[in-house]
């Protein structure tokens, strides 16, 4: 743990989104010595980009806690890792929880989230917890080498989704919902490799403090979980094979972290009883960087 040895089998992908089911070796969506303990029986949550990476292990926590679980994928890009994810989220749900149910979606675009909250109150009636996790990221070493279709494309899917999803969801959130965003170490430690990227990760957390206040009124809460380096199929389908190498080298853990080791961090602000003091607030799963919150 503590050497800076590869972690990783150099690796890269040639599209995005990155596909999990070809990487080596698969992500750990949930931890082997799991013990579920019911903490989101009779919930509904939708979660953004779940059929791989966090969004996967979201998901299939949500799922052994009781939870009815809807997530979103990308047509045609994440058709393997979409199946293998519903079929764990079936293995994995409760007597009280109805199927799971696999979204196609482009939610950069408001008319597309509209359908997808439509879809998800059409079939389970609610919403009470919704995880903006969908992102992508493009690596370049320059802010002239980022072009304006480059730049509309990333904030669409990583910020636009945010305000376009809650825009249409939260009329279906009653009191005790919650909502969590997905930003990154990023905009606190900066990273000039993915400056248009990082720029949406720091906004959501501005959306996330502002949101926050706007609804807690309404009874709903609203944080964001901010990981460091995680081996997620983002890592192989932005980065170099060299890259990946060291994926991690660089927190003081020298590791990247699993999903699984993420996904904690949504499940205790999805949950009620423990989480119901935060609203406003970032969760710190990096492997040890010091930020400034």
């Amino acid at each position: 743990m503590g050497s800076k040895e590869a972690k990783f089998p150099p690796q890269s992908q040639e599209t995005q989104p990155g596909k999990e089911h070809i990487m080596e070796p698969l992500p750990q969506a949930i931890h082997p010595n799991y013990k579920p303990a019911n903490k989101l029986q009779g919930k509904v949550a939708l979660v953004t980009g779940g059929d791989s990476g966090i969004g996967r292990a979201v998901c299939l926590s949500f799922a052994k806690e009781g939870a009815t679980v809807a997530f979103t994928y990308v047509k045609g890009h994440e058709e393997k890792d979409k199946d293998d994810t519903l079929k764990m989220l079936l293995d994995a749900k409760t007597s009280g929880a109805q199927d799971p149910l696999a979204i196609a979606a482009d939610i950069g675009y408001e008319e597309n989230c509209k359908k997808v909250i439509e879809v998800v109150v059409k079939e389970y009636g609610r919403i009470d917890v919704l995880v903006n996790n969908a992102a992508e990221q493009h690596l370049k070493n320059s802010v002239e080498e980022i072009t304006e279709q480059q730049l509309l494309r990333v904030f669409r899917t990583n910020i636009f989704s945010h305000f376009f999803l809650v825009r249409h969801a939260v009329k279906h959130m009653k009191e005790g919902s919650c909502i969590i965003n997905s930003t990154s170490v990023n905009p606190y430690s900066g990273n000039p490799e993915s400056v248009d990227y990082t720029a949406t990760k720091g906004g959501i957390v501005a959306f996330t403090r502002g949101l926050s206040q706007q609804l807690v009124s309404k009874g709903i809460r609203v944080n964001a979980v901010a990981p460091g380096p995680v081996w997620t199929p983002i890592q192989p389908g932005s980065k170099p094979g060299e890259m990946i190498e060291n994926l991690g080298c660089e927190v003081p853990m020298k590791r990247a972290g699993q999903p699984c080791e993420i996904a904690p961090c949504y499940l205790f602000l999805a949950s009620l009883p423990e989480s119901s003091y935060y609203t406003g607030q970032v969760l710190h799963p990096n492997g040890g960087m010091i930020v400034n919150t």
